[in-house]
């Protein structure tokens, strides 16, 4: 791992991770053209992560539980002063903004904007095309619907176009097309797939997207991403022809769920093949997990795993950190009661993949992200 930033002046990180100082966000800092919308500066802590990476231009974001946002002070607290950028957990998910055909529910989303307009973050819109949670009227499992090819593309379209522009001026980045392959490399058989007789779906969705507002950044978002192998490797591939056809995708997403049960990936070299296309680069929904006792689902059953999850956190931030093209850094929520991992994960049972604890303090993993950016001066500076 190159580490051309860690040579600096020992005094200046232990003050940056010494103090609890009142830190205003600048222009330069912590602001970006899609966000430039008068609000009153806020203060946040100068060595929170948002504060340590705004320094070369990195927005450290968090997936949020809009359910927790604004009812659970702790929680509303730390998101607004760690995080630069926001993603919608699932608020913004097709199921949740438009269960009844037609009728659209972006309460939820519309507050997690006012949310982060509010406090100066960007906002990652997740996602408008994915097989998982979908309507019920439009499919139960993504793979089978009752509506014939042509009304499957007429949904997806109409779909894009209304919630594109329903945001449109307050997404940074969308993720337009979410998992659309699977782990050796083939296209997923999904109702997309099907409508279209192939992938064709994926331009075309990105297309729209492009239409409905031209100034947010699109996304392909995957995971195991990270590894090289069929499914890094068709991704790529895809985004080499979709550049060929002129399809306006600007970014790739690295979801970068990782597990200590499992060797570390070369993230910076995809990072970097994926840069070299042109593509802006972002870990998108980080987490580490590891074994964990069954009856307390975030409690290691080795008491030395948390030193291998400081290891991944810190390695994929500073692969990030290595590439210019990588442009944000987002674990996928922070405090390990609010983790998908257990949930999903019960055989073996895992969990603590996040970097706060159960009752939202920061964990070793939490502080050597900090640590890492205070460290980071010498990193390329994104654009």
């Amino acid at each position: 791992m190159r580490r051309p930033w860690l040579p600096l002046a020992v005094a200046t990180a232990t003050a940056l991770l010494g103090g609890q100082l009142a830190f205003a966000g600048s222009a330069t800092a912590d602001s970006d053209p899609v966000s430039a919308k008068p609000s009153p500066a806020p203060a946040y802590p100068a060595d929170s992560l948002r504060a340590l990476a705004a320094r070369v231009g990195l927005r450290i974001g968090t997936a949020v539980n809009a359910d927790e946002l604004g009812s659970n002070a702790k929680y509303t607290q730390i998101t607004a002063e760690q995080f630069s950028s926001v993603t919608a957990e699932n608020a913004m998910k097709w199921a949740e903004v438009e269960a009844v055909r037609g009728t659209y529910t972006w309460e939820k989303a519309d507050q997690l904007v006012a949310f982060a307009e509010k406090n100066r973050q960007l906002v990652r819109g997740h996602t408008l095309l994915w097989h998982n949670q979908l309507p019920a009227w439009l499919s139960t499992d993504g793979y089978t619907t009752t509506l014939s090819n042509e009304e499957v593309k007429a949904a997806l379209k109409e779909h894009i176009f209304a919630q594109v522009r329903h945001f449109k001026g307050d997404i940074w980045q969308w993720d337009v097309v979410n998992e659309a392959f699977d782990d050796n490399g083939q296209p997923r058989q999904t109702i997309w797939y099907k409508a279209w007789g192939g992938t064709g779906y994926i331009a075309d969705a990105f297309r729209w997207a492009h239409q409905a507002d031209p100034h947010a950044l699109l996304f392909y978002n995957d995971y195991n991403l990270e590894f090289t192998g069929p499914k890094s490797n068709a991704v790529y591939e895809l985004v080499k022809s979709l550049k060929a056809q002129r399809v306006p995708i600007h970014g790739v997403g690295f979801q970068g769920h990782l597990s200590t049960q499992y060797g570390y990936p070369d993230l910076q070299s995809n990072l970097e093949r994926f840069a070299a296309l042109g593509q802006k680069v972002a870990l998108t929904e980080v987490d580490v997990r590891t074994l964990t006792k069954p009856d307390a689902v975030n409690v290691p059953v080795d008491a030395l795993a948390p030193y291998a999850q400081e290891s991944y956190w810190s390695r994929s931030l500073k692969a990030c950190l290595a590439v210019r093209a990588c442009i944000s850094f987002t674990p996928w929520g922070f405090g390990d009661s609010y983790s998908w991992v257990p949930g999903w994960f019960s055989n073996p049972q895992a969990g603590a993949a996040l970097i706060y604890d159960e009752q939202l303090n920061p964990k070793g993993q939490y502080q050597v992200l900090q640590q890492d950016l205070a460290l980071a001066s010498g990193a390329p500076h994104r654009g």
